[in-house]
């Protein structure tokens, strides 16, 4: 497409997509949101990116292919879940450890939880962005 507008609020708009879902993926840890809707807005930044400049530049900016991000993300979730088996828990039981633990501070809490949503959101976006490039590189 050769809009010029277009072209110009893509600039705009994408990283602000970008960084937003990525703050959701984040946020959805302990709070509601997380992989899925964060996948979602990711792969609109990609979305909006492809119809402005084309699907090849859009692959490019990707610099992954989507199938293969979603295999990841879908390998990364499942992980997640698997890490509770090594310590005796039920599957998908959600696993905490914390980093810079001091008698008054529990420190940094990363979880398998987290893994998780990050491997949904591979799968979301590495799903809808096939599914979108497949959809605009066929019409």
């Amino acid at each position: 497409m050769n809009s010029i507008i277009l072209l110009a609020a893509t600039r705009l708009l994408v990283p602000l997509l970008l960084m937003f879902s990525f703050y959701m993926l984040l946020r959805g840890h302990n709070t509601p949101g997380g992989g899925f809707i964060g996948g979602l807005i990711g792969a609109t930044g990609f979305v909006v990116y492809a119809i402005a400049c084309g699907t090849d530049l859009a692959r490019q900016a990707l610099r992954v292919p989507p199938e293969k991000g979603a295999m990841v993300g879908l390998g990364s979730a499942l992980f997640a879940g698997g890490m509770a088996a090594f310590f005796g828990d039920i599957f998908f039981t959600g696993q905490w450890l914390f980093i810079g633990e001091t008698e008054d501070d529990k420190g940094l809490p990363l979880s398998s939880v987290l893994i998780f949503d990050i491997g949904v959101y591979l799968v979301v976006l590495g799903s809808i962005l096939t599914l979108a490039f497949a959809l605009e590189e066929g019409v």
